[in-house]
């Protein structure tokens, strides 16, 4: 099930105390201008529809669903892995956890309402969480970084998102993100030692 993989960004300061590895190679960029902290990370959901390993599943369908062109009013809960690369068995740093709901009469977009929580490295335990409109056959979609958790206290910004790629037979997909993410002031759980402080 596995894909290419790629290598998309630069390493930036030092590792995080509890990795295994030396490079977080999808956090971009990580500085703070003296009156904000500004954020960009870079990574792939894996979008598992079908199968023994599932992690997106069906809740409700409205009354029209099964008749509508854009599967109006279905429901649907996730527990996606998130990986920095676009591989399966690349090194997972968060989880994709939310609702989607079919949301649009006439067209395949996505009213969601989801949170990345992050397993790993310097955002271990954090949380950022993403709202808005995804109109799924677009190449690209914008959608609100609406608030988040831990280092990510009072986030704001945006995520930009595409299909990488989507396996027809295994109902499999992957998906890419980038987050350009704010914080007022230096955020509560930089470490104060780090040269992530620095413009990078």
């Amino acid at each position: 099930m596995g894909l290419p993989s790629s290598t998309y960004a630069r390493e930036i300061g030092p590792p995080a105390p509890d990795s295994t590895d030396q490079k977080e190679l999808w956090i971009q960029n990580i500085s703070y201008d003296g009156k904000q902290t500004t954020v960009t990370i870079h990574f792939y959901v894996q979008d598992l529809l079908a199968g023994e390993n599932k992690t997106v599943f069906v809740v409700a369908n409205a009354s029209i669903t099964d008749q509508s062109p854009s599967d109006f009013g279905q429901v649907r809960v996730l527990d996606d892995l998130v990986t920095d690369g676009p591989d399966y068995n690349s090194t997972p740093v968060a989880r994709a956890q939310g609702i989607i709901t079919y949301a649009d009469l006439n067209v395949a977009a996505l009213a969601m309402n989801m949170n990345f929580v992050f397993t790993s490295g310097i955002f271990k335990g954090s949380t950022i969480c993403i709202l808005g409109r995804n109109q799924i056959n677009l190449p690209e979609r914008e959608l609100a970084v609406a608030g988040g958790t831990g280092f990510f206290r009072n986030a704001a910004g945006y995520a930009l998102t595409k299909l990488y790629s989507y396996d027809v037979e295994k109902e499999y997909g992957v998906l890419e993100y980038t987050l350009y993410v704010t914080l007022p002031g230096p955020s509560p759980r930089l470490p104060a030692d780090t040269a992530l402080h620095a413009d990078v």
